[in-house]
């Protein structure tokens, strides 16, 4: 069985901080001689990066168009396209694709589907037609074994009945550790606790299903980083779980003209700044920042005296009416060391500049990675979803630092922006940090290691295959 080609399915949820982490794992396994049938909307697809030709016999994509729903605006396929409110009605949206992929797993016959916590149903639908299951999660094995089991999380079976147990590490996590959430990070995350939405499913329900009805766990994390909390997801899941490595993004140079465009202009602001001074400001694709949030980074920006370079986020959407604004005055003021541009921005290639000393960033498990990748030490401040977990582990780490806030509310002072800024990029104090940054890079983009444990994933794909096809299971 060591030379079997699988044939396997990847279907994420559909958001890019999961699309393209499953992009990558698809990349990495086609590689290796594998077909990917890699399964989205046709909106989706057709912004993907630009896939290198030698893939292109084994990696496919395949669109699946996403059902109409009343509310639900055209050509809505992806959170980044609806306003906070509209995401649960986008997921009763995707629940409905359930038809079109029972149809295509039926004419197609993988060998494996690869899916995400959001469809939830996929676990009894590939069983049901022979096909094993793997539920991927692109979230850190300390947020996974910090929300607990599939009981846990589903409400069958949680000890957790108060705001204030979540402020701590669990009784399942053996070992001393800081990671837990702050008061307002559990008031913000109430909403995925509920299934009093659009869709009728909580999304802690939705992860504990997706992980109960697996047959394998696989997690974007590496064993030599965090073998403990590896450790208690298999205690907590009693099922295989295999980390597949960070992931590290990769890209492929086309020859689209506009992309080349936008990066030759920015390249050419980032060459004229002193080198390490540039402040790297993302909340990625789903962040959404506050208008009072907005107001304080932009002063703390200016008050730092450091040049930077902003994406900015101003709506979720064409239909997002909430446009975001910056405080009156304040592009006069600091023109000439800054750029906030609104629009797309080759996020990898920025941070790659010599120029950029340290990022502004909401802890989301890509940008992260591609921070360690180019070692560019991390500011951390935190939205939405297990961005706080994440930040918990990279403060705890000496990776990152959080922008001090009022535990209650999560409001912060433009002052604790300037502050924290030049703490981590410029004084003795957070030297550590900058040096910490570099010390982990290996754990994270060592080519080798990555290679190994996708190798071992392929092995271990194969020999369950095997060994249930002796049983006589399938």
């Amino acid at each position: 069985m060591a030379d079997k080609k699988l044939h396997i399915v990847m279907f994420p949820w559909l958001t890019f901080g999961h699309i393209l982490p499953y992009l990558e794992l698809a990349k990495l396994i086609a590689q290796k001689g594998h077909l990917i049938s890699f399964v989205s909307t046709p909106r989706n697809i057709d912004r993907l990066p630009k896939l290198p030709p030698n893939l292109a016999s084994h990696l496919q994509l395949i669109k699946l168009p996403l059902p109409k729903l009343h509310n639900l605006p055209d050509n809505a396929e992806a959170t980044t396209d609806v306003p906070y409110n509209l995401v649960s009605l986008l997921k009763k949206a995707y629940d409905a694709l359930e038809p079109p992929l029972t149809s295509f797993l039926e004419s197609s016959n993988p060998d494996w589907i690869f899916y995400d916590f959001a469809p939830y149903w996929v676990g009894p639908l590939a069983s049901n037609l022979g096909i094993k299951t793997v539920f991927f999660s692109i979230f850190t094995a300390p947020a996974m074994g910090f929300l607990g089991s599939p009981s846990d999380l589903m409400g069958t079976d949680g000890i957790r009945k108060r705001s204030e147990d979540f402020l701590v590490p669990p009784p399942w996590v053996p070992f001393p550790t800081t990671v837990g959430l702050r008061y307002f990070e559990i008031m913000r995350l109430s909403d995925n606790l509920s299934d009093d939405n659009d869709s009728g499913v909580s999304d802690t329900y939705r992860y504990g299903a997706a992980i109960q009805n697996c047959d394998i766990v696989a997690v974007r994390s590496c064993s030599e980083f965090e073998p403990e909390w590896i450790q208690v997801l298999e205690n907590i899941y009693l099922k295989p779980v295999l980390p597949v490595g960070q992931l590290p993004s990769t890209t492929y140079d086309d020859d689209d003209e506009k992309k080349n465009d936008t990066w030759r202009w920015m390249k050419d602001w980032l060459d004229q700044q002193r080198k390490g001074t540039v402040v790297y400001v993302a909340f990625g694709s789903e962040t959404k920042p506050s208008q009072e949030d907005v107001r304080e980074i932009a002063l703390g920006l200016e008050k730092s005296g450091l040049p930077f370079f902003w994406v900015l986020r101003i709506q979720r959407g064409p239909y997002d009416e909430n446009v975001l604004q910056l405080p009156d005055g304040f592009e006069d003021r600091i023109r000439g060391r800054v750029v906030v541009c609104t629009s797309w921005v080759p996020q990898l290639k920025i941070l790659g500049h010599e120029s950029v000393g340290g990022f502004l960033t909401h802890s989301g498990g890509t940008s992260v990675v591609e921070a360690i990748q180019n070692e560019k030490p991390l500011v951390l401040l935190t939205f939405l979803a297990d961005q706080g977990l994440n930040a918990r582990v990279l403060e705890e780490k000496k990776m990152g630092y959080s922008i001090p806030r009022d535990e209650r509310d999560g409001s912060f002072t433009s002052e604790s922006v300037a502050e924290s800024l030049r703490l981590v990029m410029v004084d003795e104090e957070g030297r550590i940090y900058r040096e910490k940054i570099k010390e982990v890079k290996d754990l994270f983009v060592n080519k080798e290691r990555q290679d190994r444990y996708v190798n071992d994933l392929l092995a271990y794909l194969r020999d369950y295959k095997s060994t249930k096809l002796g049983d006589g299971d399938c």
